[in-house]
């Protein structure tokens, strides 16, 4: 699973300083697109069991914090337009989404019960100096047609083009030429 999303999102390891937060990034990738949480199913108890289910219709996006308080906070998917009022994890989630000044690849599910929904742990967060080209990157790339896995698979690799050479800025980096083929164009989902 990890070599499958290395091979979409650009190779780490565990000497690179952003190791942490690709492994996040990682694991979120093996639960949801991957299946992992679905094949564990069965080994669990019922209420885990009705969390993999959740996990399965996770929605993913590149998300811009607008506002945050001590409940929660509002995301906008720059990918599809999507307004989401998602609730705090824990206090680390809450201290890192009021911080957040660029965007973030993530993943939003339901909780079990269905009211509240609840932002992965995995969120992947660019540099703040990245936000204006990655949105024109995610303009071109739904031009295209491409898949919301595609895009945002694109964006990671570019991240670290920018994230491994301390010349590269931001705009080489983030780039139209650098999205690849667009592959299926009937599917915008992840």
């Amino acid at each position: 699973m990890r070599k499958a999303f290395q091979r979409r999102t650009g190779a780490f390891g565990p000497e690179d300083p952003w190791f942490e937060s690709r492994a996040r990034a990682f694991w979120d990738d093996a639960l949801v697109l991957q299946g992992f949480a679905a094949l564990a199913a069965p080994l669990l108890d019922e209420d885990s069991r009705a969390i993999t289910t959740s996990l399965a219709r996770a929605h993913r996006g590149f998300f811009v914090v607008e506002e945050v308080d001590d409940r929660g906070a509002c995301l906008l998917d720059l990918w599809s337009g999507a307004e989401l009022l998602i609730r705090h994890l824990d206090e680390t989630q809450a201290l890192t989404l009021e911080h957040a000044e660029g965007a973030m690849d993530a993943r939003v599910t339901g909780g079990p019960s269905g009211s509240d929904l609840f932002l992965l742990p995995g969120a992947y967060h660019h540099p703040a100096d990245t936000l204006e080209p990655a949105t024109k990157v995610l303009i071109a790339a739904q031009e295209r047609g491409m898949s919301t896995q595609a895009a945002l698979d694109a964006l990671m690799r570019m991240d670290l083009v920018f994230r491994s050479s301390s010349r590269v800025k931001a705009g080489f980096a983030y780039r139209v030429e650098s999205l690849g083929p667009a592959g299926p164009a009937s599917t915008r989902a992840p």
